[in-house]
């Protein structure tokens, strides 16, 4: 077999402990049987990277580590969000790995797809997105915002692959590439495809998940779809200029309005009226702060480079310094 086909199948872990034995069984066979077929090499791992969890996961983690040679984990400091954990797997297995897939814990993505796209890794591609071929197992509200998110990142000029999360398998030149990016506003959805290189689908069918609550409830999709929007796209400051343009010209049209009423003697004081508009301009004015102060924010954070992450135990590492 050839030595350059090692795979790291990449597994961000919060609070999975429920969820985190079956995750490991369905992936292990997976693994097994792509190195018993020879599609990827017998030193293949799955990387576990506990964020920061509160429960057992990583004594989880440990006790797998003894029962399976190829099952191997790292652990942060604190918890530091999803994306940095993937981030974290991916840096740490870059030096070691030909190809890297990252896929979430809660076995919503189908392990079964994780083939297909290690062929067409062999067959020259870089990047390979898992795409979800429908959206059943999601509330109606979900597929609604989902499909709509996408829509407005594609009008705002954003590159993404609508309906693909993070299930994904990037090749050693493409991680390396992903890795140039020095940012700690992460939207990975948003950077991998910035990267370039040969790229192509793999479709599957999403599940339920196995156990345990999503680590991605309403308030965290909406920060996580504004860290998306604002981290690339400047169209919310240019339509601020915009609404203020119209306020404006709005602003002159009654200005004027207001001369030809009292020209001719119709003028009608009105405390509602008056109140209204205030209301109004003080919200514009209010939204239009909040939308600068999120870019102001993300400058603060990026000047002062901070490091996206703190891993506190590494065994992935250890095993190839044995």
């Amino acid at each position: 077999m050839r030595e350059d086909n090692m795979l790291t199948i990449i597994v961000p872990c919060y609070n999975e402990e429920e969820v985190l034995p079956e995750t490991v069984k369905e992936l292990g066979v997976v693994l097994e049987s792509m190195i018993s077929e020879e599609q990827v090499s017998s030193n293949s791992k799955l990387l576990f990277v506990d964020d920061g969890s509160k429960d057992k996961t990583w004594e989880l983690i440990k006790k797998f580590e003894n029962q399976f040679e190829y099952v191997t984990g790292i652990r942060f400091s604190r918890n530091y969000g999803h994306q940095n954990a993937l981030l974290a797997g991916l840096t740490t297995a870059v030096d070691h790995s030909d190809m890297t897939i990252t896929i979430d814990a809660d076995l919503q993505d189908d392990v079964n797809a994780i083939p297909e796209m290690v062929k067409k890794y062999h067959e020259g591609i870089d990047v390979v997105y898992g795409v979800r071929n429908n959206r059943d197992t999601d509330t109606a509200f979900k597929r609604k915002t989902a499909i709509a998110f996408y829509s407005l990142m594609s009008k705002l000029g954003v590159d993404m692959v609508p309906n693909s999360a993070d299930y994904r398998l990037l090749s050693k030149r493409a991680v390396e590439g992903l890795l140039r990016f020095d940012e700690r506003n992460l939207f990975l959805r948003g950077m991998v495809p910035l990267v370039g290189y040969p790229s192509d689908k793999v479709y599957y069918a999403r599940k339920e998940r196995f156990a345990g609550e999503s680590k991605y409830p309403l308030k965290k999709m909406i920060k996580f779809a504004m860290d998306g929007i604002t981290s690339f796209s400047t169209v919310p400051i240019k339509l601020i200029m915009n609404l203020g343009l119209l306020v404006v010209l709005i602003g002159i049209g009654l200005f004027i309005y207001s001369i030809v009423q009292k020209i001719n003697g119709n003028v009608v004081s009105g405390w509602t009226s008056l109140i209204t508009s205030i209301w109004v301009l003080g919200g514009i004015q209010l939204i239009c702060l909040s939308m600068i102060g999120e870019y102001v924010g993300k400058i603060f954070t990026e000047v002062k480079k901070r490091p996206r992450f703190t891993i506190q135990e590494d065994d992935y590492t250890k095993e190839f310094l044995k």
